[in-house]
């Protein structure tokens, strides 16, 4: 499969062509899509490190942050509950948490139903950050869709839904 007459052509469809000349028996459609996927979500990261880097988090530490926002008040998680939501070892937990807590953007304290246990908690100043910090992110993501109308938007939103339901057993 190839652009379409009115669509310019990308670097994916220059890897195409070429495996075509090569290997004309090969479909190459799920190359296609997931070679721009990748590309897409490579290039998304990058700006979405540029849209958090004003507040000084990464990717990473803004979805800790983000995962104890999206629970509502009081803004509280174990840290094994942000480790499973986020996919994250312990370890790796634990330098995010570190680094966050340093910056006063989150507190650990001890879990009050699980002596063994801690919690933690946004501050004050991580919630407005991470307040100030998703509207940054969405508004990048925005501008990106923008490429797309409303009804394309749509469309991709779902046809990725389906693909991602289709890919996740």
């Amino acid at each position: 499969m190839s652009a379409r007459p009115e669509q310019p052509r990308d670097p994916v469809d220059a890897i195409i062509g070429q495996w075509a000349a090569v290997r004309p028996d090969l479909d190459t459609r799920a190359m296609e899509v997931f070679g721009r996927i990748f590309r897409l979500s490579r290039t998304m990261g990058d700006r979405m490190e540029a849209a958090y880097a004003p507040y000084g988090i990464a990717r990473g530490e803004f979805d800790v942050l983000a995962t104890l926002r999206r629970t509502g008040e009081p803004y509280t998680l174990s840290p094994r509950q942000l480790s499973a939501t986020l996919m994250l070892t312990t370890g790796g937990m634990t330098g995010r948490l570190d680094k966050l807590e340093r910056a006063e953007l989150l507190r650990r304290s001890p879990d009050p139903h699980d002596r063994r246990g801690l919690q933690v908690t946004l501050t004050g100043k991580g919630l407005r950050l991470i307040d100030e910090a998703v509207g940054a992110g969405l508004a990048a993501q925005t501008e990106a869709l923008g490429a797309l109308d409303d009804e394309q938007a749509g469309r991709l939103a779902d046809l990725l839904r389906e693909l991602l339901a289709g890919t996740a057993h």
